[in-house]
């Protein structure tokens, strides 16, 4: 948080324990996800639901769908305004970066120093090349990566971008960082059962993301055709 609020030119003032004042205003959103929007969920304590519990990217879309189409155009207790409105009708102009892409740069990407090497910048298992690297052989980037998809990264070289590096091997996949470590963890265990030895992390990402595949598409074959009907019937 203190690297996105410097790089937006953003002075954090944090308030001292036991003194609330400046953090009523968030804390309250905070009660209201709760009330709202997580106590409804499966998987939340005191909710006797039997369904299955969520994943994270599922739990991700429900809370962006809630935030975008049902908090901010709930009316408010006190202003008697949708949220959505007061913004718009506020005038405020936030300090944005140059582009929404180096919006997204600061706020869904994490950053990691590494080397790059001859056959391009490792990470996490994986590699990633991209032509411009050859020229910096050598040389400590930094890379910004989102956590949600990892089939490439934007390197940077002294605050300045430099390209964006794929990894061959994913590159038609979207994988994330669980499924890395997922495959990682397969590979130790195959490789103290001596099995599957040789095996990289990539090639088990993609076998994976293979084998989902192939599951939902036996499903869709599976499913009868039904009458297409319509949001507003």
């Amino acid at each position: 948080m203190e690297q996105v609020a410097i790089d937006l030119k953003i002075n954090l003032v944090f308030s001292a324990i036991g003194v609330p004042r400046g953090r009523g205003k968030i804390e309250r959103f905070f009660l209201t996800i709760n009330q709202l929007f997580l106590q409804d969920l499966p998987g939340y304590l005191g909710n006797q639901t039997n369904a299955s519990l969520l994943t994270l990217k599922e739990l991700d879309e429900k809370l962006l769908n809630f935030i975008i189409y049902n908090y901010h155009y709930r009316v408010h207790g006190t202003t008697k305004k949708e949220p959505i409105h007061s913004w718009n009708n506020s005038g405020f102009l936030p300090n944005m970066p140059e582009s929404l892409e180096s919006l997204d740069l600061l706020l869904l990407n994490v950053a990691k120093p590494r080397k790059v090497h001859s056959d391009g910048i490792h990470f996490q298992g994986l590699r990633y090349i991209d032509t411009n690297l050859a020229a910096y052989v050598g040389e400590t980037v930094i890379i910004r990566y989102d956590p949600r998809d990892i089939a490439e990264i934007r390197v940077f070289y002294q605050d300045k971008y430099l390209c964006t590096a794929i990894s061959p091997e994913i590159s038609d996949y979207t994988v994330d960082l669980k499924d890395i470590v997922s495959a990682r963890n397969k590979i130790r265990k195959n490789l103290r059962k001596q099995l599957d030895f040789g095996k990289t992390v990539a090639e088990e990402v993609a076998l994976s993301k293979q084998k989902d595949l192939e599951e939902k598409a036996n499903k869709s074959n599976s499913k009868k055709a039904k009458l297409k009907r319509y949001f507003n019937e």
